[in-house]
């Protein structure tokens, strides 16, 4: 099997520029920050929302490749309006991508985020080279979309879950089942990535 080309190699080439995203963020600044830097990657159609209902409405009026998500809102939760998008959405946006994009990563919070149907999370400040990377990573995700009583969304399986605790692994990169005591606040964005990066399941 040939070598998968770096995320930003010269080789890569990505055409953003008949996509459409929505983008939902009750802080108006934030939303026009972002919708520049999705502009750099020539990704200019965008939905700008400031509240859930009108990002419910935008995805009842057009399809989107891409939906982009501010986890804490005034009064408002991103996470109950992906868990709507996964389960009662309009039928052509409720397999969408979802990124969520928050400035609080901890554990909890990255968990969530997996657990209400996301595929990625962006942790703040939101850089450039970091946004496009999750952008390439959605288009070669090839999870298969779960739809169960208990949770709607991206398969959240992991092969390389490790053994459980007190058990020798095989490999030296298996993970453990014992979690322990938080050592920082939050995670950095190498660890939200290993918690929610997709890993491909044979059934």
């Amino acid at each position: 099997m040939a070598p998968v080309p770096p995320l930003l190699s010269s080789s890569v080439k990505i055409d953003l520029s008949r996509s459409r995203v929505l983008l939902l963020d009750d802080n108006r600044a934030h939303l026009d920050m972002l919708g520049g830097v999705l502009n750099g990657f020539d990704l200019r159609k965008q939905n700008k929302c400031e509240s859930v209902e009108a990002a419910k409405d935008a995805l009842y009026g057009a399809q989107f490749d891409l939906v982009m998500v501010e986890a804490a809102m005034s009064g408002q939760n991103g996470f109950d309006f992906i868990r709507w998008l996964r389960r009662t959405g309009p039928d052509n946006n409720r397999t969408v991508p979802v990124l969520v994009v928050t400035g609080a990563t901890s554990k909890d919070e990255v968990t969530m985020a997996r657990d209400c149907g996301a595929n990625f999370v962006v942790a703040k400040p939101v850089t450039p080279v970091v946004l496009l990377q999750r952008i390439i990573w959605l288009g070669r995700d090839t999870r298969m979309f779960v739809e169960a009583e208990s949770y709607v969304g991206p398969d959240r399986r992991f092969k390389a879950f490790g053994p459980p605790p007190g058990m020798k692994g095989r490999r030296r990169d298996d993970l453990t089942a014992e979690i322990g005591f938080a050592s920082e606040p939050n995670m950095s964005q190498n660890e939200i990535d290993m918690l929610i990066k997709p890993a491909r399941v044979v059934l």
